[in-house]
């Protein structure tokens, strides 16, 4: 079933209006959480169009698909002064601004968040950056890889005798903006109850290094790093991924001492979480590749379904490790519906992630498909009470597209 969209469909931020002048992904990322639960978000894009929309695979703008539904696209040449007088002009009638230039550049265009809160006392400013809108890096070009790689986490991913290993996708970016959606909607509710207007500060660097947890207390109050151990973990075992008879993989994880046993029961050696090596999760974590060579060598004589019906059979946390393909396929993904068909005016059913979390009053709504550059600039333009000439103008003048 391909699902349709509808323009008078509302969900619970209905009546929110977030212009968008952000690029890339974590922007995008924030204001489509925003856009799927009902708000209206607009677009602000330049002449050439969010760089997104370059980002291409076998010709067709998927990432621009993906990221960009349930939401309206206006061009504006923020260069040109009856540009920025409308994009202020619009800003009086926002609840959400985001922006992700690099830090000081609002303010050179004379659209400094003073000035926007002025206009609109109960506005929720959004600026997105690198590092931040202080400090010593605070200028630098602020792309996810580099957060990636100096928080901490690249460090701490792969195997020990390699390189740090960055992620294949924009994980910065994306942790940023459902880190920056909380915070909207946070800022959102604190307005209605009377906090007004404010700004948000939003680093890609912060909501990454938040997800290494307590690692900074852990070197601060012991002196130790944590180092890389490819598909282990430093604080539990087993937990690895094993590789069958047939070639396929399993996951598993035994992170608890309950689950730890159930482990050494289907692989005969129940006796072991009496061993001193092996009883307590430090014990095992300290002979991991012991642990490692033991499970290890049962998967390694066994088909991958044949192993994993015997560890399921037995409550154990295991699974297949799934490439895409797999992943649709799977009967759970399906009937979740975890990917479902929208209707692309230019490519017809389109396959996207669900809208998610999933509410059971106040769901997600299906409201737009990712929009044509400029699509709807003459509506928003003339919903500010611009006349048909002023917009023809503006045009002519390069102002808007």
């Amino acid at each position: 079933m391909t699902i349709g969209f509808d323009i008078q469909a509302k969900g619970p931020l209905d009546g929110m209006r977030v212009l968008d002048l952000s690029r890339l992904v974590a922007g995008n990322m924030l204001s489509l959480q925003l856009g799927d639960f009902g708000a209206d978000v607009i677009k602000i894009e330049p002449p050439e169009g969010d760089p997104l929309r370059a980002w291409r695979d076998g010709g067709e703008q998927l990432f621009w698909k993906t990221y960009s539904r349930n939401k309206m696209s206006v061009v504006m040449n923020l260069r040109h002064e009856a540009a920025r007088e409308a994009l202020l002009r619009l800003v009086e009638t926002a609840d959400v601004f985001i922006e992700n230039y690099r830090p000081g550049t609002l303010e050179a265009m004379g659209l400094a968040p003073d000035l926007l809160l002025a206009r609109n006392p109960r506005l929720v400013v959004v600026r997105i950056s690198g590092f931040g809108q202080t400090g010593p890096y605070a200028q630098q070009p602020g792309f996810g890889t580099l957060v990636e790689a100096m928080s901490g986490f690249a460090d701490r991913t792969g195997f020990p005798d390699r390189e740090p290993v960055l992620p294949p996708l924009a994980l910065a970016d994306m942790i940023a903006g459902l880190s920056g959606a909380m915070a909207t909607v946070t800022a959102l509710l604190a307005r209605e109850r009377g906090a007004g207007g404010q700004v948000i500060d939003l680093s890609l660097l912060e909501p990454i290094f938040s997800t290494l947890g307590p690692e900074a207390a852990i070197y601060r109050r012991t002196g130790k790093m944590k180092q890389r151990v490819g598909n282990g973990s430093n604080t539990s075992a087993p937990r690895n991924i094993y590789r069958c008879a047939d070639g396929g993989y399993v996951a598993l994880s035994g992170s608890t001492q309950a689950m730890a046993k159930r482990v050494f029961e289907v692989i005969g050696r129940g006796a072991l979480i009496e061993d001193p090596r092996f009883r307590t999760n430090t014990d095992r974590v300290r002979h991991r590749a012991l642990v490692d060579e033991m499970v290890g060598g049962w998967f390694a004589a066994r088909p991958r379904d044949e192993a994993l019906a015997l560890m399921r059979d037995a409550g154990v946390t295991a699974g297949p490790v799934y490439n895409i393909g797999d992943a649709v396929a799977d009967p759970h993904f399906q009937e979740r519906q975890v990917v479902v068909d929208i209707e692309d005016a230019e490519l017809g059913p389109l396959p996207v992630h669900n809208i998610v979390p999933r509410l059971s009053g106040t769901p997600g709504v299906w409201r737009r498909s990712a929009p044509t550059l400029g699509q709807h600039t003459d509506e928003i333009l003339s919903a500010l009470g611009m006349d048909a000439a002023t917009i023809a103008r503006l045009r002519d003048e390069g102002a808007c597209a």
